[in-house]
């Protein structure tokens, strides 16, 4: 397994924690759809979230919150549309798109294991990344 998917594994795992902190439960975690993957859905209350996990080291290139591009958001959106179809009893639930980044201070080589945990890195939790396009919702 690469570095890059271990950073990745590492922090999905974090957001689940961070979110259940807030007061989220876990719907389902890296849904997929023929259009991508959502890293996890969390529902509080009438609150359902899609979040997009985002984990870089060395940053002076771009932030993780930085690099979810406008193509990224449309999958997510197009990923999320059709978890909705699939599970009705969700449709009177509030959707909102948040972006959960962790920013690593440091480069990490390939040959070397990690504890993230122990590394220095700057975390963000952003509620309302983006919405749905009016014109989107029709499709």
């Amino acid at each position: 397994m690469t570095q890059a998917r271990k950073l990745g594994q590492w922090a999905e795992t974090e957001a689940v924690k961070i979110a259940h902190e807030a007061g989220y439960t876990l719907v389902q975690a890296n849904y997929h759809s023929r259009y991508g993957e959502i890293d996890l859905i969390v529902q509080k209350d009438q609150d359902l979230v899609f979040i997009e996990v985002k984990a870089r080291s060395q940053t002076h290139y771009a932030q993780a919150s930085e690099t979810v591009s406008l193509s990224k958001q449309r999958k997510l959106m197009q990923t999320a549309l059709i978890f909705l179809q699939q599970s009705p009893q969700y449709n009177a639930c509030y959707c909102r798109f948040d972006v959960i980044c962790f920013d690593f201070y440091q480069h990490f080589a390939k040959s070397i294991q990690y504890d993230f945990s122990k590394c220095p890195y700057d975390q963000q939790w952003i509620e309302n990344a983006f919405t749905f396009e009016q014109e989107f919702i029709t499709l």
